[in-house]
């Protein structure tokens, strides 16, 4: 990583407090090398958490493996203060994995507002996981907010059921002084569209003393509304799945024990008003007996925290094997040069490609404005999500027959 500390960052935001930031441009230092297309790719690290849903008989234990996959799909953000590189319209992103049984791709299919669209299957045909973000950044003064604005499908074919989703909020904290810090929040519901069963999960904002920061918890009910399981952890750390009850239980007994323990709570408050310094990360979670585990997160490589903070199968997302240059679309994100000599440290030529090249995406936009042409997307549509009812980029098929010709040159 470059260091961002010669950056004066307050210089670009202050004329954006309020504003959405995608029509802005941030210097490239403030970037991770790569392109958000493989950021979304990033879902698929935890893929064997669906195909243990898969191999599940019973559907609130298919949605137990669902709900770990949905709060795993984020788990990669944690520390990740990097911006990924907004993708070029027509950009694409493929990403197969036969060690895991999946196949990704990607498209942006839409520059004003930035739309991503995927869509993953399963290499044996047990699953096909799609769905398209539109990432709202707003900047209040301190922090950048993203809102993914999105649905995500998952369908378990030989169940036949669909699960749908939209992820967290994500906020950067001390964009402006002090050490960036990431947390999640928001209400994520997963619906099994087959069986009526629902999943509620509250990612909790970190609060005043930090002691929810990272934490998760909901539970899973049926379509009668019974409470079948507790579901909580850290989307950090890992999730538990516990009985509603058992779980009651521990809390009262845990409050029991708060109860004699009185802190001067103003000890604690933040004299320093200049930055939202994060909260020490409280202990991590205290299990209630009797719970599964459901999830947990790998640990990072070694010199993890001087690469952007990625995560190893972050690392290899960018990686042009011997061989791959030949079959891959000419429009795959490993081809962008900006985000290439990035990575091999040449950040002056990395900010002139980046220039270039959105220069390029302008002047073809005016062409197209002049010639009266409307851009048309290669491999997704949009269409009616069947299981929702609402509008959606739905994939037409085709990528992997490897017929790229009249591609847009965008590089």
């Amino acid at each position: 990583m470059f260091s961002r500390n010669s950056v004066s960052i307050w210089s670009i935001l202050k004329k954006c407090i309020g504003l959405e930031l995608s029509k802005i441009t941030m210097p490239i230092v403030l970037n991770e090398p790569l392109s958000f297309l493989q950021r979304i790719s990033e879902y698929m690290e935890h893929t064997y958490l669906i195909n243990k849903a898969c191999s599940l008989s019973d559907s609130i234990e298919r949605m137990q493996a669902v709900a770990a996959f949905a709060v795993s799909a984020v788990a990669s953000q944690w520390d990740r203060t990097g911006k990924p590189f907004n993708p070029l319209l027509g950009e694409t992103y493929e990403l197969i994995r036969e060690e895991q049984g999946f196949r990704l791709v990607s498209e942006q299919v839409s520059h004003h507002p930035p739309v991503s669209a995927f869509h993953a299957e399963s290499l044996t045909g047990d699953f096909v996981f799609h769905g398209s973000i539109y990432p709202k950044l707003k900047f209040w003064g301190r922090a950048v907010e993203a809102e993914p604005k999105g649905t995500i499908t998952l369908e378990l074919l030989k169940h036949g059921e669909a699960y749908t989703w939209s992820n967290p909020f994500c906020c950067v904290h001390n964009i402006i002084l002090g050490k960036l810090w990431i947390e999640q929040y928001g209400t994520v519901e997963i619906v099994n569209h087959s069986t009526g069963d629902k999943c509620v999960l509250n990612f909790k904002p970190c609060g005043m003393f930090g002691k929810e920061l990272h934490k998760v918890e909901g539970y899973i009910q049926d379509k009668s509304k019974k409470k079948h399981a507790v579901i909580y952890g850290k989307w950090t750390e890992c999730m538990w799945s516990v009985d509603p009850q058992a779980y009651e239980a521990h809390k009262k007994s845990e409050k029991k024990g708060d109860n004699k323990k009185h802190f001067d709570e103003d000890v604690y408050r933040n004299e320093n008003d200049d930055a939202d310094d994060m909260p020490d990360v409280q202990e991590t979670v205290s299990v209630v007996p009797g719970s599964t585990l459901l999830w947990r997160i790998d640990s990072r490589p070694a010199h993890s925290a001087q690469m952007y903070n990625f995560t190893n199968f972050a690392m290899s997302l960018n990686e042009l094997e011997p061989g791959k240059e030949a079959i891959l679309a000419p429009t795959d994100c490993r081809f962008r040069p900006d985000i290439r000599a990035m990575e091999n440290g040449n950040m002056d030529e990395a900010s002139q490609e980046k220039e270039r090249l959105e220069e390029k995406q302008r002047s073809a936009r005016k062409e197209r404005a002049r010639n009266d042409e409307e851009w048309s997307t290669r491999w997704f549509q949009m269409g009616t999500n069947p299981h929702t009812g609402s509008q959606g980029w739905l994939y037409t098929g085709g990528y992997f027959n490897r017929n790229y010709q009249d591609l847009p040159n965008i590089y």
